[in-house]
């Protein structure tokens, strides 16, 4: 959970590599919430040699008055990886804009009154053979 700075960094870095695809996705405006499952890379678990593994997680955001996307196709194959969650205050504090930041320059813009975040497993863990690695370069 969380509801300040701190704990939304913690939130980041725990879903950082999550993979979605955007039917995996759902904002509903009448209770004001947006969701997201992803495939989770445990980094929790991670060392630098297999086994690694995923699971299932939903990301849940509370509060949500809006959202906006830039950066995403249209194309409902497309694998989404999240890189990043920011959060930046509005003019009248607790409320502000939430930041999904993915691979591939998308975003999702969330306006929300408060930050109240959750990220839960929701199922078993998997084993995958691939470590997210951010050092390779790209030719």
């Amino acid at each position: 959970l969380a509801e300040d700075a701190d704990g939304l960094a913690i939130i980041a870095a725990a879903a950082q590599d999550g993979l979605m695809k955007a039917q995996d996705i759902r904002f509903d405006a009448r209770s004001r919430t947006f969701g997201m499952e992803i495939n989770r890379f445990q980094w929790e678990r991670a060392g630098k040699r297999m086994p690694f593994f995923r699971s299932r997680s939903v990301l849940a955001f509370a509060g949500v008055e809006s959202v906006r996307t830039r950066g995403v196709t249209k194309d409902v194959d497309a694998v989404y990886s999240l890189m990043d969650i920011r959060f930046a205050t509005a003019a009248e504090p607790p409320a502000g804009v939430v930041t999904l930041v993915f691979s591939g320059e998308a975003q999702f813009e969330l306006k929300a009154e408060c930050l109240d975040v959750t990220l839960v497993d929701i199922g078993p863990a998997w084993p995958t053979r691939r470590r997210p690695d951010h050092e390779k370069k790209r030719p």
